[in-house]
């Protein structure tokens, strides 16, 4: 069922800031900004070749990532992402299996205009996973 990684997330509490390291500092290649509100999160991808890099910086107060950053005001690491074929059969198989489908179960579109879930962080050892449509 999984497929590559396609990303790994980390929560940032500025953003400017985290750009201007990876770029300044690692010399990295970095997408646009972009907004994603019903996320709630503004992301920015870090190419490093063989995946990516997502750094998420919170969009408005009721953005999962200010409550993340509640907790953890320095950032780190947020979420995985992986890729799979058919997502819908992805999540059925996932129900099935006793794994939990936060939100609603139904996919929203992500920051690569894919189809995405997000699987219980409980359920993978503390790791909060992302699903994307391949």
């Amino acid at each position: 069922m999984l497929g590559r990684l396609n990303h790994v997330a980390l929560a940032v509490p500025d953003l400017a800031a985290a750009m201007a390291a990876y770029r300044d500092t690692l010399g990295a290649r970095l997408s646009a900004q972009q907004a994603l509100p019903e996320h709630g999160v503004t992301v920015v991808f870090v190419d490093v070749g063989n995946t990516k890099i997502e750094l998420l910086e919170p969009l408005g107060e009721a953005s999962p990532i200010a409550a993340f950053l509640e907790k953890n005001p320095s950032g780190g690491m947020h979420h995985v992402c992986y890729e799979v074929d058919d997502i819908l059969a992805a999540r059925d198989h996932l129900k099935a299996s006793g794994a939990r489908v936060l939100g609603d179960g139904n996919p929203k579109i992500g920051a690569h205009g894919k189809p995405v879930l997000f699987l219980h962080p409980k359920d993978f050892f503390g790791t909060l996973v992302e699903l994307e449509q391949a």
